[in-house]
C-alpha cells in the first residue's frame, strides 16, 4: 500500500464565481470531509452566507473569503455570475483574475496537497510553485468538453460558420452534436473571442490551458453514461482523467412541503408534467407565454417553475390572457424556488420538462419520470443530444430555424412520452431510461466512484 493511501488530504477549492460552480464544488467538499479530509474553500465574500448552510462539516471545511475588485462595466458590488447578465461575464472574468494575489497569499499559507479549480488558467503554475497538485474539476459534461475543449478542435475567429460546427477529429459520436446552427455558432464565437481584443483569455483558452497545465482532469460523471468521451479526453490531453460520479446532494430527509403535496395529490399516478429551466434561463415574454399555452394544449396537469420573463415584474402579469381561468385546478405556474428532487420523486409526477443543465440532467436520469428536453445554452444542447440520440432516454422539443418553440411542438413532445397505450416513443424511452437508471443507482455506486477517486488523488502525491 502506498504511503499516501491512508493519509488525510488537505484540498483547496477555487471555482469560477458562479453558484452553479460553488455548489457542486461544495458537494464534493462534503464528501471529502465525510471521509476525514480537510478542505479550504476560496470564494467571494458575499457568497459565503448563501453557502454556509450547505457546509455539512464546518469543523473540516473552512471558507476563505475574497474581496472581488471592481471592474469598469460591472454593476457596483457584483461578485458572482448571478449579479451580471451573460454578456458581462467576461468583465467578471477580469475581476476573478484580479483576485490572484489574494488567492496566492492564502494558498502560500495553507500549502494544500491539492488545488481544485476550473477557470483560473494561472492556477497550475501557482500550485506547482507551492508544491501542490492542480486538478481541473469541470462542471460540464464530458461530451461537451470533448466536443469543445480539446487540442484537436481548432477554434478561431476567422473560421466560416460551417467550419465552426465541425466536431474535432476522432470525436466519439456524431449523434451528440448541436442541433441548431445559430446556437452552435453563437456559442463557439463566445468561446473563441477574447475580450474586445484586450488580451483577456477567451473561455476556450482558459479551459484548455487549465486542462493542459493541471496534473489531472476530474469530471462529474459515470463511465457508464459518458465513457467514450472520458476516454477521448484522456487520449487528447494525455492526462489522468478521474471521475467523481455526479455527486448530487442527498435528497433532503424532510418531506415535501404541504403546499406541494396537497396540490399534487389531486392527480393520478404519473400524470403531472413538471417543468423547470434553472435560474439562469430568463425567457422573453412571448416565448414564455407560448410555452404555457403548450402546457395547456397537452391536456395533462402541470406544475411549471420558471423565472419571471424579461421585462416583467411578476409571473402573474406575464401569463397569457384568460390562461389562469382556463387551467384552474390543473395548472400551476410558480416563480420561486422549488424542491426539485422531492417533486420528481412524487408519485403523481410522470414527466420532467428540463433545460438539461448538468445537475438537472442527472436529477432527471435518476428519477422515474419521462424526460422532455428544452435546452437553451451550448452545453445544455449537448446534454440533450446525449440523452436523446446516444442514450435514447428522452425526446427533444423541435424548434423553428430561428430557435422559436411553438406551443404545438412542446405539446407534441410531452404527449409523445406520456402516451402510455400506443406510444412507440414513450415505450422506447421509458424502457431505456429504466435500464440506465438501474445501472446508475446500483447500491454503493456513487461511494465506490468517490473512494476510487480519492485513492487516485492520493496516488498522485506519491
Amino acid at each position: 500500500m502506498s504511503s499516501m493511501s491512508s493519509t488525510k488530504l488537505h484540498v483547496s477549492m477555487f471555482p469560477w464565481f458562479a453558484f452553479g460552480h460553488f455548489i457542486p464544488y461544495l458537494q464534493l467538499s462534503n464528501e471529502l470531509a465525510q471521509r476525514g479530509h480537510k478542505v479550504s474553500f476560496l470564494l467571494p465574500k458575499g457568497a459565503q452566507a448563501k453557502l454556509q448552510h450547505l457546509n455539512h462539516y464546518p469543523n473540516l471545511i473552512n471558507f476563505y473569503p475574497l474581496l472581488v475588485p471592481h471592474v469598469d462595466g460591472l454593476p457596483l458590488g457584483a461578485e458572482t455570475a448571478s449579479d451580471v447578465p451573460f454578456p458581462l461575464h467576461m468583465h467578471l472574468a477580469i475581476a476573478f483574475d484580479r483576485t490572484q494575489n489574494q488567492v496566492e497569499t492564502i494558498l502560500t499559507t495553507l500549502k494544500p496537497h491539492l488545488i481544485f479549480f476550473d477557470f483560473s488558467h494561472w492556477m497550475p503554475v501557482l500550485a506547482h510553485q507551492l508544491g501542490s497538485k492542480a486538478i481541473h474539476y469541470s462542471m460540464v459534461s464530458a461530451a461537451t468538453l470533448a466536443l469543445r475543449m480539446v487540442p484537436a478542435k481548432k477554434i478561431a475567429k476567422h473560421m466560416t460558420n460551417e467550419e465552426l460546427i465541425q466536431p474535432p477529429p476522432g470525436y466519439p459520436s456524431l449523434l451528440v452534436l448541436l442541433k441548431h446552427k445559430e446556437f452552435e455558432i453563437a456559442t463557439v464565437k463566445i468561446l473563441a473571442e477574447d475580450h474586445n481584443g484586450t488580451g483577456v483569455p477567451s473561455w476556450y483558452s482558459r479551459i484548455t490551458s487549465s486542462m493542459k497545465g493541471g496534473d489531472a482532469i476530474a469530471l462529474r460523471t459515470y463511465h457508464e453514461v459518458e465513457g467514450p468521451y472520458c476516454d477521448y479526453l484522456r487520449q487528447q490531453y494525455v492526462k489522468l482523467v478521474l471521475l467523481t460520479g455526479p455527486v448530487l446532494p442527498e435528497t433532503p430527509a424532510t418531506k415535501l412541503d404541504e403546499k406541494w403535496t396537497n396540490w399534487l395529490c389531486n392527480f393520478e399516478q404519473g400524470t403531472v408534467v413538471y417543468c423547470a429551466f434553472g435560474s439562469q434561463n430568463i425567457l422573453q415574454k412571448d416565448q414564455f407565454q407560448e410555452l404555457l399555452l403548450g402546457f395547456e394544449l397537452c391536456g395533462q396537469p402541470f406544475l411549471v417553475a420558471l423565472s419571471t420573463p424579461d421585462g416583467c415584474a411578476t409571473i402573474e402579469e406575464a401569463l397569457p390572457e384568460g390562461f389562469e381561468e382556463r387551467v384552474k385546478g390543473r395548472g400551476w405556474v410558480y416563480g420561486g424556488w422549488v424542491p426539485q428532487t422531492l417533486i420528481l420523486e412524487h408519485p403523481s409526477v410522470g414527466c420532467s420538462v428540463t433545460h438539461c443543465g448538468y445537475g438537472s440532467m442527472w436529477e432527471s436520469l435518476l428519477s422515474d419520470c419521462q424526460i422532455v428536453c428544452v435546452p437553451y445554452l451550448g452545453d445544455q444542447i449537448l446534454n440533450a443530444r446525449l440523452m436523446v440520440e446516444e442514450l435514447k432516454v428522452a425526446v427533444e422539443v423541435e424548434r423553428k430555424d430561428n430557435g422559436w418553440i411553438s406551443k404545438e411542438s412542446l405539446s407534441e413532445a410531452i404527449i409523445s412520452v406520456m402516451d402510455k397505450d400506443t406510444g412507440e416513443v414513450a415505450g422506447m424511452v421509458k424502457h431505456n431510461h429504466a435500464k440506465l437508471k438501474e445501472v446508475i443507482t446500483r447500491e454503493g455506486m456513487q461511494e465506490r466512484y468517490l473512494d476510487t477517486f480519492i485513492q487516485s488523488l492520493q496516488g498522485l502525491l506519491d
